[in-house]
């Protein structure tokens, strides 16, 4: 019975996003340098999550995935980032999920805003099997602020099912967050929140909104690696209960600087 009660929510909110432990990240607004590439392995494994196919998407418990994410920096505050998504699931085995392509801009330093503020569209197309979404698209405004060793990201997400089982083209909302602090000179340590409260017209009991909280490492003072992994735990019966993530990224510059 719950799952009937469920269905309708946990479905309409595209399985790729950070709540369904594909790509669990918050953006900083900055965008990736010009000239340059960065190639991130985002591998999470779910110890605790849904045990039971849910309206034909297969079940998210002990499920590995791992991202592929590559993006390369085209002028000064542009963009573009493409995705492999693939699955490991236990009596399912392996599988590609889908591609997404995302490109992002970001404001000119020039503006001399207070935050750091850029915006993303992600468009991308995912196997029925893992998501009633087939095409769906991610529309993500970034804002950020570093106070001498404090961080702070939030993005306001907000998702669009394009093709979908339930053929519904109101916007989910995502709010995403991260509040980070130096502790150490190469350490930052934080909190990250990943949530899904359902359409944005319609009002969802708690319970049956995503709510996820984790907390992460990340390195620091590296011009050319990225390290961030994190342990997260799911607050609401529409969330997976426990999740481990590690994000493993290396930065190319294609033209040597003087």
């Amino acid at each position: 019975m719950k799952l009937v009660f469920l269905a309708p929510l946990l479905l309409s909110i595209n399985l790729l996003n950070a709540q369904d432990n594909y790509e669990i990240q918050v953006y900083g607004a900055p965008t990736q340098a010009k000239n340059s590439t960065i190639f991130e392995l985002h591998s999470n494994f779910t110890f605790d999550g849904e045990k039971n196919i849910v309206e034909n998407v297969r079940p998210t418990h002990h499920a590995t995935h791992e991202t592929l994410e590559i993006t390369t920096g085209i002028t000064d505050n542009f963009e573009i980032g493409v995705y492999l998504f693939t699955n490991i699931t236990p009596g399912y085995g392996f599988e590609i999920v889908g591609t997404h392509i995302r490109p992002r801009i970001s404001a000119p330093e020039s503006w001399k805003l207070p935050v750091g503020l850029s915006f993303s569209a992600e468009l991308g197309l995912q196997k029925s099997v893992y998501s009633t979404d087939n095409w769906s698209l991610e529309l993500r405004p970034i804002i950020d602020k570093q106070w001498d060793k404090l961080y702070v990201a939030l993005n306001p997400t907000f998702s669009v099912s394009l093709v979908s089982d339930f053929n519904s083209k109101v916007p989910v909302f995502q709010p995403n967050i991260k509040v980070a602090y130096s502790f150490f000179k190469k350490v930052n340590l934080g909190i990250e929140y990943y949530g899904a409260t359902g359409y944005v017209n319609e009002s969802q009991p708690i319970n049956n909104q995503a709510h996820a909280i984790y907390f992460a490492y990340d390195m620091m003072g590296s011009n050319d690696w990225e390290l961030n992994f994190g342990v997260g735990l799911g607050l609401t019966e529409a969330t997976d209960k426990l999740v481990g993530k590690v994000i493993l990224g290396r930065k190319i510059n294609w033209k040597k600087t003087k």
